[in-house]
């Protein structure tokens, strides 16, 4: 669960579940990370920088570690050297897949009529 916010007395205190799943998935870089761990299966650190040029490594870094921390992605360190570390979307990470796609053909379908009503 997302942490107590300041204007929020606790977790269980949100308006609607909507804004959980804001809270969660928000930010310009989650969603990406889940639907490429969805689309490659298993990912190493290393290849998020190839899949995802623009995230700077702080960033990718800081938005895996909040994916941990929600128990949306898993992280497997591999004892080697130089280290490897692979992450996966858990069972429940999982769970957003459907919604994932929904959002992805509801953003194919909007290009498209905005490209319409743009002519």
């Amino acid at each position: 669960m997302p942490d107590t916010r300041k204007n929020k007395i606790s977790c269980d205190n949100y308006r609607c579940e909507i804004e959980v799943t804001l809270e969660v998935l928000g930010g310009k870089w989650k969603a990406l990370i889940i639907w490429n761990l969805h689309l490659h299966g298993v990912i190493r650190y290393n290849e998020f920088k190839r899949i995802m040029p623009d995230i700077t490594q702080k960033m990718l870094t800081q938005q895996l570690k909040e994916l941990e921390k929600y128990k949306l992605v898993s992280r497997k360190d591999y004892l080697t050297n130089p280290p490897k570390v692979e992450y996966t979307l858990t069972e429940i990470g999982e769970t957003l897949v459907p919604i994932m796609q929904q959002m992805n053909q509801w953003g194919k379908n909007y290009v498209n009529k905005y490209k319409e009503l743009e002519l």
